[in-house]
């Protein structure tokens, strides 16, 4: 690369390497834009390097060793089932590389360039691209930001030592005795009961009435009834108040209806929510991107910012914090870059979380859609009524629900708690995104024996004939 004053030129700039801006940025490429992605960091972003993929590794490794420890209960004796938690480890780090890897290749193959370091505006059209080695200045016609997200922060609880943030208790050095998880939403949810299963002793401390607020009451219900059998400790409507930490420890104090109580743990995991990263200091301000209170760009309904050539997309956008809502939006951003029609559309955003069981969920559910003024017709059916889900072993808590419009049959949404809850919402993410009508569902022939026939049965249950349910 060149060093120095003169610019260089690029169509489209891309700023962050998550699952939003890479996907944006191979979109752009295959469009015919010449293309450059800026990242400091690694590529994949926080998504595949600290976050939804090694979680789920972890979760895959803790659900295997739950399943060993009691494959008695269908006859499967298993003795001495123990956890080399450095293998763990390099099980996690292995799919990583491997998939950082796979997103290197594809930039390559689209001839995206690629710069590891920062990019700070200089004005509406150019950028400043530095680390230690170099700082071209590049010129573009568009860019796309993608900057995505970090945990937040509080200040009675500041990360360092034992106060851990999501990234850390990824890849800690050993599988804790105890452990405090302050928020119970997806991720306190999800690491809190990763390490249970594994023989941490965990106590989740959460504002809201429930685990996981915004998901169904009916779903939570069957989490929170999971995690009581692996010990977990569940204070909700509580306050956490302080912290205090040794060498060994961490002594939260928290009150719950007006009582103060203190838990003692090997570590405290603070999982509140995520922080938009536009505060960083690349120049926003520069160019006059106009910013929401909450530190959010905002964007119009093709991802286009208050300065017409420059998109965001992800995190630092209106909207749930998911890779998957980012990668949609890249899509959107660098197709209307080229001139596309395309437009955003949250219909059919689905929303998972990979606890046990796995909740799921997308379009609106039943209690958002009589809230909307909507005639609603709805029908469940359970796990425990189908013979896949029997022949698994395990718990068979969970059901499908499907949401319709009782005026015209059409699937308005549907939450699922469950095994492969999160494989399932695909179905219906598609009948939502195409306006199907629950009678299409039913109509569909779902091979037997399989979990996907629960779709089947649950539109058969709002049609008011189910067959294997009274």
């Amino acid at each position: 690369m060149v060093v120095g004053d003169a610019s260089l030129n690029i169509d489209t700039l891309v700023i962050g390497a998550g699952p939003g801006g890479y996907v944006a940025a191979i979109r752009a490429a295959q469009l015919g834009q010449s293309v450059l992605i800026v990242d400091k960091s690694e590529l994949g972003g926080v998504c595949l390097n600290r976050g939804c993929i090694p979680s789920k590794a972890l979760i895959s490794a803790a659900h295997q060793y739950e399943v060993a420890q009691h494959g008695s209960d269908i006859g499967i004796n298993v003795s001495d089932v123990t956890v080399d938690w450095d293998k763990v480890q390099n099980f996690k780090g292995g799919v990583v590389k491997k998939l950082t890897g796979g997103v290197a290749g594809l930039l390559k193959a689209n001839k995206v360039q690629v710069f590891k370091g920062e990019a700070m505006f200089i004005n509406e059209t150019e950028a400043r691209l530095f680390n230690e080695q170099e700082s071209p200045r590049y010129k573009f016609n568009n860019c796309i930001i993608a900057t995505g997200s970090r945990p937040i922060e509080l200040k009675a609880f500041p990360f360092g030592g034992r106060i851990l943030s999501s990234t850390e208790a990824l890849s800690l050095p050993e599988i804790p005795k105890s452990m405090i998880v302050i928020g119970g939403g997806y991720i306190g949810a999800e690491l809190g009961q990763m390490y249970s299963k594994f023989g941490t002793k965990v106590t989740i401390i959460e504002g809201a009435d429930t685990v996981l607020p915004g998901f169904d009451k009916d779903m939570t219900k069957l989490v929170a009834k999971s995690m009581k059998k692996t010990n977990i400790e569940i204070h909700a409507n509580a306050k956490a108040e302080s912290a205090t930490q040794t060498d060994k420890d961490v002594t939260v104090k928290f009150t719950v209806k007006g009582e103060t109580k203190e838990v003692t743990a090997d570590y405290l995991l603070v999982t509140v929510g995520r922080r938009p990263n536009t505060d960083g200091d690349f120049g926003l301000d520069m160019i006059g991107v106009k910013m929401t209170d909450r530190g959010l760009i905002e964007v119009d309904h093709q991802g286009r910012t208050s300065v017409p050539h420059i998109f965001a997309i992800g995190d630092i956008v209106a909207g749930p914090a998911l890779a998957h809502k980012a990668s949609y939006e890249g899509k959107v951003a660098a197709e209307a870059i080229a001139g596309m029609p395309s437009v955003v559309d949250y219909k059919a955003m689905p929303a998972v979380c990979f606890t046990d069981p796995e909740c799921a969920s997308v379009g609106l559910s039943e209690t958002e859609a009589k809230e909307k003024g909507i005639n609603v017709k709805a029908g469940k059916f359970p796990y425990a009524a189908n013979g896949r889900a029997l022949s698994l072993g395990g718990s068979v808590d969970g059901f499908v629900k499907i949401v319709t419009n009782a005026d015209n049959g059409v699937v308005i949404g549907s939450q699922i708690v469950g095994p492969e809850a999160s494989n399932l919402i695909a179905e219906m993410g598609l009948a939502v995104e195409m306006a199907a009508t629950v009678e299409d569902l039913a109509l569909t022939i779902h091979a037997h024996p399989t979990l996907g026939e629960i779709v089947m049965e649950a539109a058969e249950v709002v049609l008011g004939h189910p067959i294997h349910t009274v």
